[in-house]
């Protein structure tokens, strides 16, 4: 799992990469985006064709607002350098699964 900390990194480790990465935009206060934490840290033990990162809404604001994340948990899904994906609110495995 990668802790995003700055727009540069962001651009480095999501929008360039060569996987798909499964971008969750949260706040720590938020009751949804710690459920989904959860279940995004089991999916991150399992051997997955994708990479996830965490993205803290209220560190990186200007990232939020770029992408219109307006809402937590939001979950944008990057391949090929483009969001081909996106979920808000709380889901479950199965249709966290069928984003990717």
């Amino acid at each position: 799992m990668i802790r995003i900390r700055s727009e540069t990194q962001f651009e480095q480790e999501v929008i360039n990469s060569q996987n798909t990465v499964v971008a969750d935009f949260y706040a720590r206060w938020c009751g949804p985006c710690k459920a989904l934490a959860k279940l995004l840290d089991e999916m991150d033990q399992e051997k997955n064709a994708f990479q996830i990162a965490k993205v803290d809404v209220e560190e990186l604001p200007g990232l939020a607002e770029k992408y219109r994340v307006v809402s937590v948990p939001t979950i944008l899904v990057f391949k090929n350098q483009k969001c081909i994906n996106r979920s808000v609110g709380l889901i479950g495995r199965n249709d966290l699964e069928k984003l990717v």
